[in-house]
């Protein structure tokens, strides 16, 4: 296209330069100047009939002038017309970009894996998180961006690196950081999905404390626990935000001690919760949209992976909150209260539907909220935060049940593709999310086999 249009302002220019030498002048300064805006898309129907005007002046050479004035001014309208157009929105471009090589649903994923075991045994849980992310790491690595739905990701292949003691998968962040130069997504500050990688940075920076691995994501933080509340809008509207920030103000706080940190995630956190948990039901709404929606049974609308993310974040929260810190209680209280209604509503298949209260609904089981979910029930159990007689049998279920839907290669399926409510999927849909989740939930599973109580 911008071929075609270069073409037909050399012809107009052409044809002014043989019409008068001002005329020359004018329109090989206009056309510099629009050439010095190569960003701005121009209409080429434009282009194409002040040409042929053009063409009309040659030919009526009385209005050389009226020629000249229009190839000075054609192309300053359409550097205005392109500044002045409606752009498309920065979050249209966005919501592209994190679409963008996260995941697939083939109509042939090929047949189940055989051999994995769902015992609760450390080798066997090694064996299905190392077959799940070599296969994640072949497809994925060569896109890894900075986006949410990867940050995600990044977590879990740190998780697995650290739990199987294979390196590669932790190798593959650290050389996609780098080549990041460690800084963060902040197009939309202070949105939390922008920040959601900045838990893997921090994660590499405490292995290895280099000051490279710190800086930028600390920047965005200081800026961030200044920033004055909207009262017209939460900064953490929708319940997914609480996995994507506050992991990394407590990883901030943990890293510099400073409680400034610690005190503004708190205070976002109970702000969120008190628009988006239900006191009675014990889960979060995705956001306030669905606050008055009802399932096809008449249950209020839960979203699986909405509350999948809300328990991981709970679980950074319990494992980087000082054990004195004031409000540690409730969130201690508000993760139970989160597990004991999952558990009571996990499917046969021990896994979660997509919508929470109405599993009728759905033919399949969604793998991305039913790991986190796994992720932060075995965490509780780990951290003699919830009963390990009581909820061994649901994460042991949980885990067979995902190793279900492990295919030959790798690809793990059942994940629900990107989205803010349940939904609809193919059983081999595969999302880099929902591996990132179920790195992090068999790293716990780990812990669980190799501990003795």
């Amino acid at each position: 296209m911008s071929k075609i249009r270069g073409f037909f302002a050399a012809l107009r220019m052409t044809a002014f330069s043989y019409a008068a030498p001002t005329t020359t002048m004018f329109s090989c300064s206009a056309t510099a100047f629009m050439n010095c805006d190569k960003e701005n898309e121009m209409h080429l129907y434009q282009e194409v009939l002040l040409c042929l005007f053009s063409v009309v002046a040659l030919r009526k050479r009385r209005w050389t002038a009226l020629a000249g004035m229009c190839a000075l001014f054609s192309p300053l309208c359409f550097v205005c017309a392109a500044q002045t157009a409606p752009a498309k929105p920065a979050t249209a471009k966005a919501a592209s970009v994190e679409r963008d090589h996260v995941g697939s649903s083939p109509d042939d994923p090929g047949p189940v894996a055989t051999g994995l075991s769902p015992a609760l045994k450390t080798k066997a849980i090694d064996a299905a998180m190392k077959k799940v992310a070599d296969w994640q790491l072949s497809v994925a690595e060569p896109v890894f961006n900075k986006q949410w739905t990867f940050a995600a990701l990044y977590d879990g292949l740190i998780a697995a690196s650290k739990t199987t003691g294979n390196p590669k998968y932790k190798d593959a962040v650290l050389h996609f950081a780098e080549r990041s130069d460690w800084t963060l997504l902040d197009a939309r500050f202070p949105h939390a999905d922008d920040q959601a990688m900045g838990q893997a940075y921090l994660d590499l920076y405490m292995a290895d404390p280099q000051p490279a691995r710190l800086a930028n994501t600390k920047e965005i933080m200081d800026r961030l626990v200044v920033r004055p509340d909207d009262p017209n809008k939460l900064l953490w509207w929708w319940c997914d935000a609480l996995f994507m920030s506050p992991p990394v103000l407590l990883r901030t706080y943990s890293i510099t001690h400073d409680k400034k940190y610690l005190d503004y995630m708190d205070h976002e956190w109970w702000l969120t919760s008190a628009e988006l948990y239900s006191p009675q039901e014990h889960l979060f709404f995705r956001d306030s949209r669905y606050l008055k929606q009802k399932q096809a049974n008449g249950q209020p609308l839960f979203w699986s992976r909405g509350n999948g993310w809300v328990m991981g974040g709970l679980v950074n929260v319990l494992e980087f909150m000082p054990a004195d810190y004031p409000s540690r209680a409730k969130y201690v209280a508000q993760f139970r209260e989160m597990a004991a209604k999952l558990a009571a509503i996990q499917s046969k298949d021990g896994l979660w539907r997509s919508g929470l209260l109405d599993p009728d609904a759905y033919e399949l089981p969604e793998i991305s909220g039913s790991a986190f979910i796994t992720y932060g029930i075995a965490y509780g159990i780990n951290a003699h935060i919830l009963d390990r007689k009581t909820y061994l049998p649901v994460v042991e279920k949980a885990w067979a049940g995902m190793l279900s839907h492990v295919y030959a290669d790798g690809r793990l399926g059942s994940i629900q593709p990107i989205d803010g409510q349940p939904g609809k999927f193919k059983p081999s849909a595969s999302y880099v999310y929902g591996v990132g989740g179920f790195l992090l939930a068999g790293s716990e599973m780990h812990r669980l086999a190799g501990s003795k109580h």
